[in-house]
């Protein structure tokens, strides 16, 4: 393992620019680097960074990024070095600040979260656990929620923040040398495409709605939906704050389905703070609900989820113990190769725009699937294991 013959990592945090240049020309000099990054977004709508650390083959270090006058350009510079793999461990929202603070998305990366799905270490493994199951050694995550805003870090939030990045690199070479004995190295290289698409990071407040949980069911309740869901996005980003601090999401379902168009109205809605419609916000609710109002029904998007016909249900029921069939035989996480809305899709259209129908999934499942579909496989079981049987 790599770690085992490293000298110590600094727990001196960097804290001035120079020093940042020079440690970022060191790292660019390694084929990849592992980042880990500590973040603070309960009180704000972008993540604000607060540490980032960072190691090579030979040493480790903690960025303190809000250190007075302290310009992390080479530090961005470094995450779009196309000669330096970047490794991360669920690195969508390391990404996200990235993106944010620079415009840029790291690239290339390497997610250690989807190279263990994709070589069957569970759903979404956790990074302490993953550690564990590889190196044998049990991480120390008391201070995972620390408070990383506050200054001067100690001592054991330093060597928290290099133990991350310090056992990252041997999870990486574990992983890599696993995905290319079994040939799956092409199967993360294709998950990484969507991890460094910039669409992934995109906050379009015309495309909020879709992260709501709602019922609506009405095109006139789905187009109010979209019109507040986007003006609270506008909101919150403006005043860089929680969605929920401007409008929680039940509010918005209700609103969606009641569709008040005035004050009036909108002061009987039981989900909303006494005294809310006389704000200024209560008046721009109004005018959102009354352009949802008036949008053509025939302009508006069709709803993400398609939902199967006649025993649809009993179908997907069949998708779902095939995938787990298919995931256990080949070691591969269920949730990598379809997850239940692909089922659903498969179930109610075989040409469904979903990863299960494509490329390397479609080959290990989504054949399987629509030929279970269609008559052509059957599910058996044999020795108290389920099998797939030709037809």
């Amino acid at each position: 393992m790599v770690s085992q013959s490293v000298p110590p990592a600094s727990l001196q945090p960097i804290t001035a620019t120079a020093e940042l240049a020079d440690a970022c020309r060191r790292m660019a000099k390694h084929p990849f680097v592992t980042i880990d990054t500590e973040f603070l977004r309960e009180s704000t709508y972008y993540p604000l960074l607060c540490v980032a650390q960072m190691a090579s083959a030979d040493e480790a270090f903690v960025i303190d990024a809000l250190a007075p006058g302290i310009d992390l350009a080479l530090f961005y510079a470094l995450m779009a070095d196309e000669k330096v793999m970047k490794v991360f461990h669920a690195a969508r929202q390391d990404i996200e600040i990235v993106w944010h603070a620079a415009k840029l998305i790291p690239h290339p990366i390497f997610d250690t979260q989807v190279a263990a799905m994709v070589l069957g270490y569970g759903d979404s493994i956790s990074y302490d656990h993953l550690v564990q199951r590889i190196t044998g050694d049990t991480l120390d995550k008391s201070h995972r929620f620390t408070d990383w805003t506050r200054r001067p870090l100690s001592e054991p939030q330093l060597r928290y923040a290099i133990s991350d990045v310090t056992h990252l690199r041997d999870v990486y070479l574990k992983l890599v040398a696993d995905l290319r004995e079994r040939g799956r190295a092409e199967w993360v290289e294709d998950e990484m495409r969507v991890l460094t698409s910039p669409d992934t990071y995109r906050l379009e407040p015309e495309n909020a709605w879709q992260r709501l949980k709602t019922r609506v069911r009405k095109p006139k309740e789905l187009a109010v939906l979209i019109e507040v869901a986007a003006w609270r996005e506008r909101e919150a980003q403006a005043r860089d704050v929680p969605r929920s601090r401007v409008l929680k999401d039940e509010a918005i379902a209700d609103i969606a389905v009641q569709a008040p168009t005035s004050a009036e109205k909108l002061k009987h809605l039981r989900s909303l703070p006494k005294g809310f419609e006389r704000s200024r916000w209560g008046e721009a609710i109004v005018e959102a609900v009354t352009r949802g109002l008036a949008r053509d029904p025939k302009t508006l998007p069709r709803p993400a989820r398609i939902h199967a016909a006649a025993n649809g249900a009993a179908v997907v029921e069949l998708l779902k113990v095939l995938l787990r069939m298919i995931s256990e035989s080949h070691h591969v996480a269920a949730k990598v190769i379809a997850t239940v809305d692909d089922l659903e899709r498969i179930a109610a259209d075989d040409r469904a725009d979903v990863p299960a129908l494509t490329g390397w999934r479609h080959e290990l499942f989504g054949e399987k699937a629509l030929a279970l579909k269609h008559g052509r496989l059957a599910l058996a079981i044999e020795n108290g294991r389920v099998t797939v049987v030709e037809r």
